[in-house]
């Protein structure tokens, strides 16, 4: 008995320093696994300071002969179109499409979750099951709908389905959402006499904001590293976008500007890595919202 009783407080000393050794190996796995995740962004921070010339004899991380060029040449342009105006041609396409898919898919969203009307099950699994549609499927039938429509060269193919509440994904977030918040609310709207757009506009949209939010963090990525709606329709240089003017400093007409195009896809993430941080919690209270209800 008193060498059971003598041997407790060995074991329960123990136990702490178990946790404090597991507790370092995690932390110490975490970190190197991190270290790996990053390190194609952080060889592409020095890689835009490393002249072109470099580029097939130096793998390594830091340039051997560091220079600015890369950045003078990116902001003289190419094909006599500034960089800036590729800049402006990918934010203004990135922030319309925040607006609509904000719109419509609320409003959808609020129509499956909140109106009762014949077929909204059918309506909605329809609506789901374009999830499962690949993108490359309807290709060929959009692009001879807007030929015929005269809408090549512009940017309504890009954005008309922003607005037509197409984002099945965000529709199926905000329809989530909105289930989870108690109908009592609606029901003490309509007794102060509030109809279905007053009730949508004051009661759900407050409410729903960080379902709103989540949705627009990843509309605006989307839409901002687009490669290939851009690569269809637009035939304008001075229209192109940013992801369609990274392709141009790899043109096959010439040798390619490797430092000039990390260089550029360095700026391009820049506004990408603001606008994540800048929204970043409320990504995370959205998706975690969103956990919690589902």
């Amino acid at each position: 008995m008193t060498a059971t009783t003598a041997a407790r407080p060995i074991g329960t000393r123990r136990q702490p320093t178990r946790k404090r050794v597991a507790t370092i190996v995690w932390a110490v796995a975490l970190t190197l696994l991190t270290l790996l995740v990053l390190y194609p962004l952080v060889w592409l921070v020095f890689s835009t300071f490393k002249p072109s010339s470099e580029f097939g004899s130096n793998p390594g991380l830091f340039p051997e002969s560091p220079t600015l060029q890369n950045y003078v040449k990116v902001a003289e342009g190419i094909g006599g179109t500034p960089l800036w105006r590729f800049f402006g041609n990918s934010l203004l396409i990135a922030s319309i499409a925040v607006v609509g898919t904000l719109i419509s898919s609320s409003m959808a969203a609020y129509a499956f979750a909140r109106i009762r009307f014949k077929g909204v099950g059918v309506f909605f699994a329809a609506m789901i099951g374009t999830l499962l549609l690949p993108f490359h499927v309807l290709i060929i039938p959009q692009y001879i709908v807007f030929q015929k429509l005269g809408l090549i060269d512009t940017y309504v193919p890009l954005l008309i389905g922003k607005f037509l509440a197409v984002e099945a994904f965000f529709v199926f977030l905000m329809v989530q959402f909105i289930r989870g918040l108690p109908r009592e609310l609606d029901e003490a709207a309509r007794i102060d006499g509030a109809g279905h757009i007053r009730t949508f506009v004051s009661i759900i949209l407050p409410l729903i904001k960080p379902a709103l939010i989540t949705s627009a963090i990843f509309s605006f990525i989307w839409t901002w590293n687009d490669f290939l709606g851009p690569l269809l329709y637009i035939t304008s240089p001075e229209k192109y976008p940013l992801p369609i003017a990274l392709r141009l400093y790899n043109d096959a007409t010439s040798t390619s500007d490797y430092g000039a195009t990390v260089a550029v896809s360095m700026l391009a993430l820049v506004p990408i890595l603001l606008f994540f941080i800048v929204f970043q919690r409320f990504l995370v209270a959205g998706v975690a919202t969103q956990g919690l209800k589902g």
